[in-house]
């Protein structure tokens, strides 16, 4: 004799199990399905070289995750970086962005130093003051061969 209840329980058991590993997948996933991506706004930076920085890398303030590099391209011999920034952060236009990295050998990112300007960079806007990442194997190379200046 068939027990429906048991049936019906474990279906339920197991469409709960999906789902709620569907919603972990898209949390952890950072997945936006409901098209609430007007939370950001563009701006652009010129950088002489990007060495190490990748698209989708934080761009931080004092630690803190405020936005992602969303695009990475050559124009004229300059990289132009497309960074996405939270609308509720305001970058001053004598702000300062460099790359560094995470550790010594750690992953590349963009931290923005503000600035003191009472200008705020409009949507679209573009960062003025820019820093490349430190070529570590020249420096490496200065220090072994006494060529630190």
């Amino acid at each position: 004799m068939k027990k429906p209840g048991v049936e019906i329980a474990v279906g339920i058991f197991i469409i709960a199990g999906l789902l709620c590993l569907a919603y972990i997948s898209i949390y952890l996933g950072k997945i936006n399905l409901f098209g609430t991506g007007n939370d950001t706004y563009e701006v652009k930076a010129v950088f002489s070289s990007v060495t190490g920085l990748k698209e989708n890398t934080d761009v931080q303030i004092a630690g803190v995750n405020v936005g992602k590099v969303t695009k990475i391209r050559l124009d004229n011999y300059v990289a132009v970086v497309a960074i996405k920034i939270r609308n509720d952060i305001k970058l001053q236009d004598d702000c300062i962005a460099s790359i560094n990295t995470m550790g010594l050998l750690g992953d590349a990112y963009i931290e923005i130093s503000p600035g003191g300007s009472d200008v705020i960079i409009p949507p679209g806007g573009k960062i003025r003051e820019t820093e490349p990442p430190i070529d570590l194997k020249k420096l490496i190379g200065n220090i072994a061969f006494g060529k630190v200046e």
